[in-house]
């Protein structure tokens, strides 16, 4: 069943819905991250781009990160909420924090990434998967275009490298 993800900023000017499964939920240990943040690390569910309405407009600020691609933050301009995110890399996805959702206890990681900046006074959940660095690009690539089972972890790797869905 396809989950509606909704949610925003906290004044309201900013107010996201999409009727899709996420690609995938992740925490971010990246610098970067921890610095927009203010905290540990950042909580970001990956939904495709193309399946995200948004009313209102969030004003984006950019970064380049260790990759060379860039990074651009979207917050709300009124309230400073941070909302989504945008990657050069990844360009038909779209990072929503998770702290933006109407409920945000849907969220439930399954890696965490750049863990190699991590903090050592951040406790993360042993039963998560630990990257170094970013996420697998295969593993995300092939739950965005993998649309054969409900639970993309699934998927077989021959459906994805045939573009079969």
């Amino acid at each position: 069943m396809v989950q509606t993800l909704s949610g925003g900023c906290a004044c309201g000017a900013i107010h996201y819905e999409c009727n899709v499964d996420p690609v995938l939920m992740l925490n971010c240990h990246c610098r970067d991250c921890q610095q927009a943040s203010g905290s540990a690390y950042a909580a970001v569910v990956v939904v495709p781009k193309a399946a995200v309405q948004m009313r209102g407009e969030p004003r984006y600020y950019r970064i380049v990160g260790d990759t060379g691609k860039a990074v651009e933050r979207g917050f709300c301009g009124t309230c400073g909420s941070q909302v989504t995110l945008k990657l050069e890399r990844l360009p038909d996805v779209l990072g929503l924090q998770a702290g933006s959702l109407e409920d945000p206890s849907i969220y439930r990681p399954k890696m965490d990434v750049f863990t190699s900046s991590a903090q050592p006074w951040d406790h993360m959940d042993p039963g998560v998967p630990k990257h170094t660095q970013g996420p697998p690009m295969v593993s995300v690539l092939s739950r965005l275009s993998c649309a054969c089972h409900a639970d993309h972890d699934v998927c077989p790797p021959d459906e994805v490298s045939n573009g079969v869905p």
